[in-house]
Parts: C-alpha cells; structure tokens; sequence
C-alpha cells in the first residue's frame, strides 16, 4: 500500500506556484496523488489553448457556435445513457420525436403506427453505415431467396466522404467510386451503366459533396436507375449520403427532389452537429419503411430490466446531443432555420464575389444553389509562383484554416480550396478573411522570404 502523501495545498498559493505547475504534467502514466480541480483545470486550459480557433476553422463542417440553453442542456444530460431507454423514458421519447420531425422533413411515407423508420447515431458516418448494413443485408436476403450467390457484394458512388470507404472494408463490399469527369464535380446519372450490376447493393448520392459542396443530381441519379431497371430488371436502391444537405435543402431548395419523394429512395444519413446545428456527436439515419430495414439489424436487449429494440454500431452514449438537438428544433422551428442558412448563403455568395475579383481564381461553387459555402482552384497554377498550400500556409499565420487538396480521380491534378460558413460566422468574418487573403496573395506574388528584420514587436 502506497503511504506518501503530500501537504493539504494551500487555498491562498496561486495556481501558477503549485505543485503541479512546476513540472511538466504526466504523459505516459498517472500521477500517485491527487492534485486541486482548479489546478488542473487551469494547466490543461492552457494546453487546449495550442489548438485552432474553432470559430476560424473555415474547413470543418461541424458545429462550433452555441447557444447558453444548449450548454447547460449539455450538463443536464452528462449522466444520462440513452441506450437505456428503460431509465430514461423520456430521453428515448425526446429521440422518437426528432426522428418523427426529420421523417417529415424528408417526406418519409407515414408507417401505420405513425411512428417513423430511424434512429439517433453518434454522427453521420455511423448513420451511413448503419445504411449501408441495410442495403447489404436486403440485396443477400433477395440473392438467397432467387439461389443466387451472396459474395460480390458492391456499392456504386462518387467522390464519398471516407466514411464510405471504411464501410466497404469493415463490411466486405466491393466500393465502386465512379471518377469524377472534367467540369463535374460530382456522380453523373449516364456513368452509372458502367459500374451498376446484379451484386450492386445500392448507389449513393451526395447532398452536399465533401470536396465542392455541391449537390448530385439525386432525382436524375434516380431515373437512370429507373430505366436501367425497365431494360434490364435490375432494381437497385439509391441511398442518400445528406451528411450536410439534409439540414440545408429542405429550408433553402423547397423545390428540389431529393429526398423519400423520390420512390427510390430507400434510406437518407444525416449529421445532426453539422448543419443540424447541434453539438458535436449526433447523426441520424432514417428509412422509407420498416421493409427497408431488415429485421436482423435490430437487437432486443434485456438491459437493467427492459427489453430494448437498439439500432447502433455504438452502446452507451450520452443523451445531451439529441435532447439540444431537439431544442434547436423547437428553438428556431422551420423559418428560423431558414433565416439562419439564408443569411450563411448570402455572406457565403459574398465571399465567392470577392474571390472571384482577387485575380487569380476561378470558382468552382459560387455558393448558389447548394451548400453555404465556396470553392475555387487556381486559373493558371503555372502563371502564379505559389500553389494553393503556400496561400493556406500564410491565412494560418493569421488563425484561419483554409484547406487547400486534390480533387478525386480522374481530376486529382486539380488542387482546390474551400470555405465553410456555418452558423457563427458572420458577414465580419468573412470581410476580415478576405482582407487577409489579399494580403497574402501580394505578399506570394512578390516572392518575399520572411525578414526578421521586418517581424518583431515593437513597445
């Protein structure tokens, strides 16, 4: 039994005098003693503050702006185990509610019992698997029944979030990522004959490419689908990947067919803690019907006394992200969502404006249309004496991360740059990122190496 012990700490000692402050904390294994929270607290406060700015973190699409409710929401939530339905009824109650309202957003057929096809997920890529499964398992259950073999399974799409990929290797299916051709950004509807078959478990469409932010063309993705099934009797489900479009386009692109309007749609995943606006894990899936979801996905647990119907890859997990994502639905309803991503849109198509004048650009989304974003690649890289990289480089001198990267195969030549505008970021904002990229641009273009003599401080 391990007998040291160190003097109480002393409430009138500063935080920077302490004990704990003096040394660099424990990295490979715990400390013997106990240390004061509020010294802790404070030492690894600082540590956190060698991260990014998240409120200038222009590559992410996740949610980094919240609202006081949401906060203590969050704290209200810390010990509760949503997977625990049976000790927390009303949590589980609050999940059925968000998944009735994201049925009728998408224009999900209404079940018999009134009660929609779906679940909560930890994010969107869960959410996708969690689709996928389901696509995997109906294509093996309609082979066996016609005596036909079940291991060539393949999933056909376009440029994908990595998300899909992981799936094709954990699940064993063959991934058919359908290059990008020129002046596309993303799946076209005629390049599906060539990759869609009888062991073809479904296609995905993208609401919301990861690269461009731009949308596929879902209900045209769908009638090719529906003519190759009239000439051939292939009947192959089309998913749809909304990580980031499901929460933009039913406020914003009313008129656009894209989701369980379309009949061949048979399931949709989306973020929750991105354009959702909720915080940080929470995704949801959702299907057309009970007949979409094989029965075998989903498990009766008889868990701290109650039978338990759980459709997840993950177990336990806190319940604060659904129930603030439920309050952003009440909060905001379907004109304040609106008002939000409207007013992204506008300051999104203000700085595709500026970019466009900077000189040396040429958009590749103008933010119209589809996500509040922009993206744009070099006119003439060979004309410039810097690359996409270098201008990311010199913004994050300033705190801004602007990703800069290839596009998919067969454009994977062509290195572009996007920017992300999320609730938070204001018209200010992106004024302020426009001026910086001015200047960086100048400072390139003149070729200057950093002087010493010309950076210090000066009191």
């Amino acid at each position: 039994m391990h007998n040291a012990q160190e003097p109480a700490a002393d409430p009138a000692v500063d935080i920077f005098a302490s004990p704990l402050s003096e040394r660099p904390l424990p990295k490979r294994s715990m400390p013997e003693l106990p240390s004061p929270p509020p010294v802790v607290f404070q030492l690894l406060r600082n540590e956190l503050l060698l991260d990014g700015n998240a409120a200038q973190n222009l590559a992410t699409f996740c949610t980094t702006w919240a609202d006081d409710e949401v906060r203590r929401l969050m704290d209200l939530c810390l010990d509760k185990n949503i997977v625990d339905k049976d000790e927390y009824p009303q949590t589980a109650e609050i999940e059925s509610r968000c998944v009735n309202i994201l049925a009728d957003l998408w224009h999900a057929p209404s079940e018999g019992d009134g009660n929609a096809v779906g679940c909560s997920t930890t994010g969107s890529s869960e959410a996708a698997m969690l689709c996928g499964l389901a696509l995997k398992w109906r294509w093996r259950d309609r082979r066996q029944a016609a005596g036909l073999s079940t291991d060539r399974p393949n999933l056909v799409c376009g440029p994908v979030q990595v998300c899909w990929e992981k799936f094709a290797r954990y699940f064993d299916v063959e991934l058919r990522q359908v290059p990008v051709e020129a002046g596309a950004t993303g799946l076209q509807p005629h390049q599906l004959r060539d990759h869609v078959d009888e062991n073809t478990i479904g296609v995905v469409a993208i609401l919301g490419v990861t690269y461009t932010c731009t949308y596929e063309p879902v209900a045209e993705i769908a009638a090719e689908l529906d003519r190759m099934q009239a000439e051939s009797g292939l009947d192959v489900p089309l998913h749809i990947d909304a990580a980031s479009g499901g929460f933009i386009a039913p406020f914003l692109h009313t008129d656009l067919e894209w989701d369980f309007r379309i009949p061949r749609v048979a399931s949709i995943n989306a973020s929750g803690h991105k354009y959702g606006m909720a915080p940080l894990g929470v995704g949801w899936a959702l299907w057309r019907d009970q007949a979409a979801l094989p029965d075998g996905l989903v498990f009766h647990v008889d868990y701290l006394g109650g039978d338990m119907p759980t459709l997840a890859l993950n177990f336990s997990r806190p319940g604060g992200q659904v129930v603030t994502q439920y309050f952003m639905f009440l909060r905001l309803g379907r004109e304040g969502y609106r008002l939000v991503y409207q007013a992204c849109a506008d300051t999104a198509q203000y700085l595709g404006r500026q970019v466009a004048d900077m000189g040396p650009f040429t958009l590749l989304y103008d933010g119209v249309g589809a996500l509040p974003a922009v993206s744009w690649t070099l006119t003439d890289p060979d004309s410039v004496g810097w690359t996409l990289y270098d201008l990311s480089d010199q913004l994050r001198m300033r705190g801004w991360q602007v990703p800069s990267y290839p596009l998919p195969p067969d454009r994977q030549e062509t290195v572009i740059q996007r920017v992300l505008v999320r609730h938070g970021i204001d018209r200010d904002e992106i004024e302020l990122l426009a001026e910086d990229m001015r200047r960086a641009i100048k400072h390139l273009n003149e070729g200057r190496p950093r002087d010493a003599s010309r950076v210090g401080f000066h009191h």
